[in-house]
């Protein structure tokens, strides 16, 4: 863990170029029955984000997963150079396996400029994350029944501040605040930055529409996965520094949860804004 899940993340996300607009990536050596949603859309930014010059930065992407990805064979990353204006770029990306899309990202450029600003404060009732369990400690009573899920090296440090494993046969509020940062030091390139926490993202944001619905931490009858995904990028940030993630559930329903989280640096900045809907289903 540290340092050297982060540098295999980095490189993870450092799509090998094809040809014009089209990349290859691919996946961990982790035993998965798919990709994880939040590689393929980090994977997929940084594909559009390597055909945009700076100063553009991205401001916001929307996507879709449309097919679970397999872990076992490399993604090809098609890159649609959809608009180059003089304040704003739009790339189009579709991510490509066994001949067919199975994640498709829209992603807006803009170079940053001048304006009025407000925000929604950060939230005050929030421990230290140094005074929050790291998840080792927190998933401890479960390391036999996760097995290698368990000890595996995990890149992003994540440390909920609301509930504990054990809890979740209790029906719990909809809403939960994580902070989370890469267990590493990072380069300095802001791109990677925004892809790291867009592959973030994704770790925490759904399972908070399952939290009203006593369903247990390890609950096997449920399925879960990501439908959309939406960002905005906001302020600049750095991964590798503490964020907190702010997550709350307005609803559930039609087998689909609809969650919504925002960023916060240490000292307040509100820097990025999530909104996902995705799958639940009750398996029988």
């Amino acid at each position: 863990m540290g340092q050297g899940a982060v540098d295999d993340l980095v490189e993870l996300l450092d799509l090998e170029p094809i040809e014009v607009n089209v990349f290859r990536g691919v996946s961990p050596d982790v035993k998965r029955q798919r990709v994880f949603g939040g590689q393929v859309a980090g994977q997929a930014l940084v594909a559009a984000a390597r055909t945009v010059e700076p100063p553009f930065a991205v401001h916001s992407l929307h996507a879709y997963f449309l097919r679970p990805g397999d872990p076992e064979v490399p993604i090809l990353y098609e890159v649609d150079r959809i608009r180059d204006g003089s304040t704003f770029l739009t790339r189009r990306v579709v991510a490509v396996q066994h001949g067919k899309a199975i994640f498709h990202l829209q992603a807006s450029f803009h170079i940053p400029e001048e304006s009025f600003e407000h925000q929604f404060p950060m939230p005050t009732d929030v421990p230290a994350p140094e005074d929050v369990a790291d998840f080792k400690t927190r998933w401890a009573d479960f390391a036999e029944m996760m097995g290698e899920e368990y000890h595996r090296d995990r890149p992003i440090d994540t440390r909920n501040c609301d509930w504990w494993p054990g809890q979740r046969k209790e029906v719990l509020p909809p809403r939960q605040r994580v902070w989370l940062r890469a267990d590493g030091v990072l380069p300095d390139d802001p791109v990677l930055h925004a892809c790291i926490v867009t592959y973030a993202s994704d770790m925490t944001v759904l399972d908070t529409a399952t939290l009203p619905h006593a369903l247990g931490a390890m609950e096997e009858k449920l399925f879960m996965a990501s439908l959309d995904h939406a960002m905005w990028f906001h302020r600049p940030f750095r991964a590798d520094e503490w964020l907190l993630y702010d997550q709350d559930s307005p609803t559930a329903a039609g087998a689909r949860g609809l969650s919504r989280g925002l960023m916060y640096t240490r000292d307040g900045q509100l820097v990025v804004s999530v909104v996902q809907e995705g799958l639940l289903r009750i398996t029988r």
